[in-house]
């Protein structure tokens, strides 16, 4: 048991993203004996595979505070030796007393330990301040900014079924509703489940704002395209062949590829069917 601290901890945090899940559930998934002790890497892959997304914890202390005032636990790793001879632990802050200097934890078999800031910090900055978060689903951690949900999103969205990712991007773009890269992001995402007319609808709010967003006039179209709807495909993506000069070498590339497809479709039809005018409302042309 004094090993699998790991395993321990990650339960903590499932069960309180709403998981039924108990150590000894996630020990096989997670402990590694030739170690004897877990890797971040194995716990990040459990949480995926028990339907959440894992954060890691990113702004060290700061951001540890802002995830308990919310009432986020957070699993913490921590070095109980030296930098030189380290002592790898696993625990879970559950809350903190300002007024004390303690942090609580939930370490091990003790499921409400006191520790003294000085003590509980040093060792964490030992271990680099590495932390998790596992949100319920529909929800992202507090201390997440603008600038830091997308890559961390991004990072791992091939990892995470796609109804996963979708319902992860929608709550990065609740929080922010108007920044474009969560925008153009959870556009990507609703058209990875088949979501057609919820992705245009983004696509069209990243393009309200910023005409000029190639990739989201190449995907755009692109969408547009598979629809059935090459017309207005074509409008979409004529502004993004005209640049295409200035453009990024993928960019580029993926403007031509897709404005060949569109003009071998647009030859063999009149005009779009019926059902575009529902994906193609309030367009803003160029």
């Amino acid at each position: 048991e004094e090993y699998q601290c790991g395993p321990a901890a990650l339960a903590t945090l499932l069960v309180h993203s709403g998981v039924d899940i108990s150590p000894q559930a996630l020990a096989p998934q997670t402990y590694l004996p030739g170690r004897e002790g877990t890797l971040q890497v194995e716990l990040l892959a459990a949480t995926r595979r028990s339907g959440r997304v894992p954060f890691t914890l990113q702004g060290g202390p700061e951001a540890l505070f802002s995830e308990l005032e919310a009432g986020n636990p957070v699993l913490v790793l921590q070095n109980l030796g030296l930098t030189s001879l380290p002592r790898w632990h696993y625990a879970v802050v559950v809350g903190y007393q300002p007024e004390n200097e303690r942090v609580l934890l939930r370490s091990g078999t003790e499921q409400r330990r006191q520790e003294r800031w000085s003590r509980f910090f040093g060792s964490w900055a030992r271990a680099d301040f590495w932390g998790l978060v596992i949100p319920p689903p529909g929800e992202i951690p507090a201390s997440s900014t603008a600038a830091s949900i997308g890559p961390e999103l991004a990072q791992q969205e091939a990892k995470l079924p796609a109804a996963l990712a979708v319902t992860a991007w929608e709550a990065a773009l609740q929080r922010w509703p108007h920044n474009p890269d969560l925008l153009f992001a959870t556009a990507n995402a609703r058209r990875s489940v088949a979501d057609a007319e919820g992705a245009a609808q983004l696509y069209i709010q990243v393009l309200q704002q910023k005409t000029s967003h190639m990739p989201a006039r190449n995907n755009f179209a692109d969408l547009l395209l598979h629809e059935g709807c090459p017309i207005a495909a074509g409008a979409i993506i004529a502004p993004a062949r005209s640049a295409a000069p200035e453009l990024s070498a993928p960019v580029r590339e993926a403007v031509t590829s897709t404005a060949a497809d569109i003009a071998h479709q647009r030859a063999l039809a009149a005009n779009d069917p019926a059902h575009c005018r529902t994906l193609t409302e309030d367009i803003p042309y160029p």
